[in-house]
């Protein structure tokens, strides 16, 4: 596994539903909030803030923000090209440009991938959490 400077054994990258998930509470998302090296990117942090303003959570939307700011993965054009060929050999499970974007920014390094997204059921490098 070649994780390089952004991984390690305990590094995850979680994408915008895992944070949504743990900005909620959810439980099932509880042991990998601590303990792991979180891993994603400002396109995740743009959706998940977004996300909590449209639902009146600005203060949370804030702390998420301040908290993850220093654990995004800067995305280089390499990325972009990696998620567009991505996106468009999936175009039939409909992910968006973040969820390509995250996807391949996720396998570069060879970080476990942490989604509850059914589209990605099935992927390599995903760990699938309802």
């Amino acid at each position: 596994m070649n994780q390089g400077k952004y991984g390690n054994s305990n590094s995850v990258f979680f994408d915008t539903y895992t944070l949504y998930e743990i900005a909620k509470g959810g439980e099932s998302y509880r042991p990998y909030a601590s303990g792991h090296r979180i891993l994603t990117t400002l396109m995740n942090l743009y959706e998940l803030y977004f996300t909590l303003m449209r639902n009146g959570r600005q203060k949370l939307a804030e702390e998420f923000i301040a908290r993850l700011e220093s654990a995004c993965i800067p995305i280089t054009v390499t990325h972009i090209k990696h998620a567009a060929n991505f996106r468009l050999q999936h175009l039939k499970k409909g992910f968006s440009y973040v969820d390509s974007l995250s996807y391949t920014v996720a396998l570069s390094p060879d970080i476990p991938f942490l989604t509850g997204d059914n589209a990605f059921r099935g992927f390599s490098s995903v760990q699938f959490v309802k």
